[in-house]
């Protein structure tokens, strides 16, 4: 390989549900090499969690391995980049004291225990507050007389956390912020008036603190948001080698960094982002008037008015069933790698009937707030006249990974009547061309692109706006446009008529359904 003038470089880190991914990119954005960690949640005391070791053990394994490639492939020790940037998925609840301490284990997104507290800032606010909403689990603690709360002195996210322990800054990215309280999109800090409006809650004012002491601060994307720490260059490379006082731009959550990914954050874009959860951001002029519980109101990396459905279930009931088939194969000698595993059996997805021949897949593996599911029960429903076949049930598989997110986004686009004129995608399930593509189009019944880039995802989205931070950014959309996007090859798939008919009527069923999943929760307990 060419030698690497690493003070041009960019690195992005992203903590996602399953893994832990650095990506290490040139001036030009190209991937010079990757790091990953593998990681899982915990389900501990009713709640889902990473613990504090979990995420210093995270970064650290995930770091080793993206310095050792780069060894492998540069012949030198990694030293110095130009800029970092830290993402993770957003929103959830870390509580620390005055002394950068856990208050409580970290509470993550999938969560739904706040759905109470969401409710009721949602009537105080007139503005959609989501139960996994950092502001949402604050006031449920809040609601609940949790002991933590008088020694809280800061409260972030997974993202603004791991940031502040590397740089000592107490910060976060405009559209992290957004999925932690409501940002003021003129003035591109907290929302002044409903700040007040928390803080004049009865039991907020008996704490010793105001809801803007424990905040992180604002800052938009192309700002420096600190430099790496003698701790935090220790923390992070065990060697010893990592010099302190590389930049930082500001810490971003994953839906910054899919749009970013997919060049999805000028008005009138949007994009899709598939994983263990999935999630559909459409980039306004300005917010929506009406209060819709299904449909998130968040901001882009630079501040713009965002619309999203966030599914906390997308793809862990697939990796199930695909697991259940590959002990199938190790039953009878037949080995296949995961890779030639998932693509064979999404491939056979496509020989299934258009409405999955009836067959009907629930994929809640946890509770899911638009459809009002407290607690998750992944279930295959059939009758006996369903075309119960391998086909239908990998298509219905595939279907159900998409099907609450339709519910969410049909209020998007058929009630509010939105214009989209293409969606970018991006994530695992767009891995093997073609099928999740032309399933995603056809729920939406939009045009449904995928960039040759969409397999570098988030960790390569943060690492462009930390680029974007080291060439001195004003404006992110040019900046994707002109320079990263001017020369990238997409293919775009169209919504087939059949398709979108076939995926109508299996989404009716899917509604219909709906309370059977409901009452599970109560039949089989965890």
């Amino acid at each position: 390989m060419k030698a690497v003038n690493f003070d041009n470089a960019s690195l992005g880190i992203e903590l996602g549900s399953t893994r832990i991914k650095a990506v290490l990119i040139d001036e030009k954005f190209r991937v010079i090499a990757d790091g990953i960690y593998n990681w899982e949640n915990r389900y501990e005391n009713g709640l889902w969690t990473y613990s504090e070791q979990d995420i210093l053990t995270g970064i650290r394994g995930c770091y080793a391995d993206l310095k050792r490639k780069v060894r492998e492939k540069c012949g030198t020790a990694l030293r110095k980049v130009g800029c970092i940037g830290i993402s993770a998925m957003m929103h959830g609840y870390i509580a620390l004291d005055k002394d950068r301490k856990f208050l409580v284990p970290f509470r993550t997104w999938r969560n739904n225990n706040a759905a109470y507290a969401a409710e009721k800032l949602t009537d105080l606010f007139s503005f959609p507050i989501p139960a996994r909403w950092s502001i949402a689990h604050l006031y449920q603690a809040i609601l609940d007389g949790e002991e933590h709360l008088p020694s809280l002195a800061y409260q972030t996210t997974l993202a603004g956390y791991v940031h502040y322990i590397l740089t000592g800054n107490k910060v976060v990215g405009t559209g992290e912020a957004s999925g932690m309280f409501p940002v003021d999109i003129k003035g591109g800090d907290y929302n002044s008036k409903m700040t007040e409006l928390f803080d004049g809650i009865a039991a907020v004012k008996n704490m010793p603190w105001r809801l803007r002491d424990i905040l992180p601060k604002i800052l938009r994307a192309g700002e420096v948001a600190g430099c790496l720490t003698e701790e935090g260059a220790k923390l992070l490379d065990e060697e010893g080698d990592l010099c302190p006082g590389i930049p930082f731009c500001p810490p971003e959550g994953d839906a910054g960094t899919g749009m970013v990914a997919t060049n999805s954050v000028a008005e009138g874009t949007g994009n899709v982002s598939a994983g263990t959860s999935v999630f559909g951001m459409v980039v306004l002029d300005a917010f929506p008037k009406k209060v819709y519980s299904e449909i998130d109101l968040v901001t882009t990396p630079a501040g713009k008015p965002v619309a999203m459905v966030h599914c906390n279930n997308c793809s862990s009931e697939i990796n199930a069933w695909v697991k259940l088939f590959a002990e199938y194969n190790a039953l009878t000698g037949r080995r296949m790698s995961a890779d030639e595993l998932y693509s064979a059996l999404f491939r056979l997805s496509l020989d299934g009937d258009e409405d999955c021949g009836g067959v009907i897949s629930y994929n809640y593996v946890s509770g899911e707030n638009i459809t009002e599911v407290s607690s998750g029960r992944p279930m295959l429903a059939r009758s006996a006249l369903s075309r119960f076949t391998l086909p239908n049930v990998m298509r219905c598989q595939l279907y159900s990974s998409m099907a609450t997110l339709k519910i969410g986004m049909d209020i998007l686009l058929k009630k509010e009547k939105i214009s989209v004129s293409k969606i970018y995608a991006h994530g695992g399930l767009f891995r093997t061309e073609g099928v999740c593509q032309k399933y995603l189009a056809a729920a939406l019944n939009v045009p449904v692109s995928v960039t040759e880039t969409a397999g570098e995802g988030g960790p390569w989205g943060m690492a462009l706006l930390a680029a974007f931070t080291l060439k001195g950014g004003k404006d992110l959309a040019a900046f994707l446009d002109k320079e990263v996007f001017a020369d990238s090859r997409e293919k775009t798939v169209l919504p087939d008529p059949k398709t979108v008919e076939g995926f109508e009527k299996y989404t009716e069923k899917f509604e219909k359904g709906l309370s059977v999943e409901r009452e599970a929760a109560n039949v089989w307990e965890e």
